[in-house]
């Protein structure tokens, strides 16, 4: 939840500084004191995760959040004195006060929503996590209750010019986003996560520990090690492909939408379980219950990371025209292959919980074959694409096959 809090201020900030396009020393300074916020919120949310029957962790979340609105109300009233700072479409426009009032409006939903669950906090505390949950989604939620009222009233009222034009801070499922913006956060969040991987743990055993159990053999005590070593080239290597297919999606869109980034923002939540993951598949003795359940969590991380992913590329295909290159559109080779390499985290990590269901025994050893396995089935997925489009193409279309043997030999 504080990932996608986080995601959901990073948004905002997008939005506003497409309003705002030019800063000087003073927006400078109240963007660091927001972005000073921004990064102590996920210490706020630990609180009310450690300590979930305190108001204390609440309070300091809301009151952050709270002053986060106002830091960049100012920054919306201070660029609007100055209209050079703003984007040339509202400089050239007459309705530059009816902009402020709308943007103030949207701005200040997210710190009065925190308000209220600052106060039922002393009231009835589920209550403040429900709404906090509604701030997350609630671009969203009113987006839906939009479209819902204008299926009522028996379809949508013509919205004026002035209206329009505040394109850039209302959103819409299939509004465009930055894509540049959205691979840049992506990739941040990818290392981040590859570097905790890699130092989330010492491994290197102690000199008086080798001398005193291992009879000073260093290669003995470093095979007790062993499952550490291949969870983490196996964590690290899932981490690795999840982000070569996500580069890999990004390659083929021309531009992002709001739902795409939405589904990006669930499936980079679940990437920032992958730590966790490598953790807790040697955390716990062989052939335990735990050890069981761990891997399972584990299967189950890698599986909506993956899945999101995929979504991303079904909410591209919905707008193909506007999203996607063309020769990744519905009907060609690169399209078939790109579906194959997004489903095939979430198929793998499917097939392998519910084989260490099955084979509960050696359910931590089907787990990291499933991981160091994935790498050697993309190097071949082209090829298996290749055969499978043939095998369709010969079973499904056996006319266009016929047709085919003589023009090639009419070409020889």
């Amino acid at each position: 939840m504080t990932f996608l809090i986080v995601t959901v201020a990073w948004a905002a900030h997008i939005r506003l500084f497409q309003v705002i396009e030019r800063i000087d020393d003073t927006l400078a300074l109240l963007n660091l004191a927001c972005m000073m916020l921004i990064t102590f919120l996920p210490y706020t949310f630990s609180l009310m995760a450690t300590f979930p029957s305190y108001t204390l962790g609440i309070l300091l979340f809301c009151a952050c959040v709270m002053v986060i609105g106002l830091i960049q109300a100012m920054i919306v009233l201070y660029g609007f004195s100055r209209p050079f700072f703003l984007n040339d479409q509202i400089q050239m426009s007459e309705n530059q006060a009816y902009y402020k009032r709308r943007i103030l409006e949207v701005i200040m939903r997210v710190p009065i929503m925190c308000l209220f669950a600052s106060i039922f906090s002393f009231i009835f505390i589920p209550l403040s996590y429900i709404i906090l949950a509604v701030v997350i989604f609630l671009p969203y939620i009113s987006q839906c209750l939009k479209w819902i009222r204008s299926k009522a009233i028996g379809g949508e009222s013509k919205i004026s010019q002035h209206f329009t034009l505040l394109f850039l801070y209302w959103i819409h499922v299939f509004e465009p986003l930055s894509k540049e913006r959205v691979e840049a956060f992506s990739d941040g969040v990818y290392a981040i996560v590859a570097t905790i991987i890699s130092q989330s743990e010492d491994n290197v055993p102690d000199p008086s520990v080798v001398k005193k159990e291992f009879d000073n053999s260093l290669i003995d005590a470093l095979q007790e090690y062993g499952p550490e070593y291949l969870a983490y080239f196996g964590s690290f290597a899932t981490v690795g492909l999840l982000w070569f297919v996500h580069h890999s999606l990004f390659l083929h869109v021309t531009k992002a939408t709001r739902l795409m980034g939405l589904f990006n923002t669930f499936s980079l939540a679940f990437v920032g379980g992958l730590p966790l993951a490598y953790q807790l598949t040697h955390e716990f003795p062989r052939g335990s219950r735990n050890e069981l359940e761990a891997v399972q969590i584990s299967c189950v991380i890698i599986f909506f990371a993956g899945l999101f992913q995929l979504a991303m590329w079904v909410t591209a295909l919905f707008t193909e025209r506007e999203t996607l290159h063309p020769y990744v559109r519905y009907g060609g080779r690169e399209h078939a292959f790109m579906l194959a390499k997004l489903s095939l985290y979430p198929c793998v990590a499917l097939g392998t919980f519910v084989f260490t269901c099955v084979l509960s025994r050696f359910s931590t050893s089907i787990f990291h074959m499933m991981e160091i396995g994935v790498p050697f089935a993309f190097l071949l997925l082209r090829l298996l694409v290749r055969v499978a489009l043939a095998v369709i193409r010969w079973l499904f279309c056996p006319a266009r096959n016929d047709l085919d043997i003589p023009c090639e030999s009419a070409s020889l």
